[in-house]
């Protein structure tokens, strides 16, 4: 996928939605330096190139009572094009994993878990991850406490223009 040429501008309107993407565009306008319908057009043109994937509101998981978060690393005991298919496929239907990539070293996939408790983090895994066929071993590691949550992607450094 190619890489989108930004302006100092392009920076500073994604920098802001990031930090605040509830803004009108009247405040984000006026953040950025431009007149509203400039800025709308920058917004959009950032939307169709890709750019802005999406919008979503940032969720509390405690305030829904889900208190435990884990990261889970798996390994399969296959590597064939249908295994990792197959393991993709059960791994999007989980709503326990708010996340999943895949990785290099001695692990297959490291899984972000956001579940209510323990127990619930138990049925999870016994249930679900390890009678998922093709998974040869997990290793989990329980989130302590955040000290650095996603705030939002680094953005090229503002160049002029």
């Amino acid at each position: 996928m190619p890489t989108i040429s930004l302006d100092r501008t392009d920076v500073l309107l994604l920098d802001q939605l990031q930090r605040a993407g509830r803004q009108t565009n009247a405040e984000l306008a006026e953040r950025v330096n431009l007149s509203p319908s400039a800025c709308l057009r920058r917004v959009q043109r950032l939307e169709r190139d890709g750019v802005i994937a999406g919008y979503r509101a940032e969720v509390d998981p405690e305030r829904l009572g889900l208190g435990l978060q884990a990261f889970v690393r798996v390994q399969l005991n296959h590597h064939d094009s249908a295994a990792i298919a197959a393991f993709g496929e059960f791994v999007n239907t989980w709503d326990e994993v708010v996340a999943c990539h895949a990785l290099t070293g001695d692990m297959d996939y490291l899984l972000h878990v956001v579940v209510r408790d323990l127990e619930h983090f138990s049925r999870f895994l016994l249930d679900r991850l390890l009678n998922q066929a093709g998974v040869d071993d997990v290793n989990s590691s329980f989130v302590l406490r955040t000290v650095k949550a996603f705030r939002g992607l680094p953005l090229p450094a503002r160049s002029s223009g």
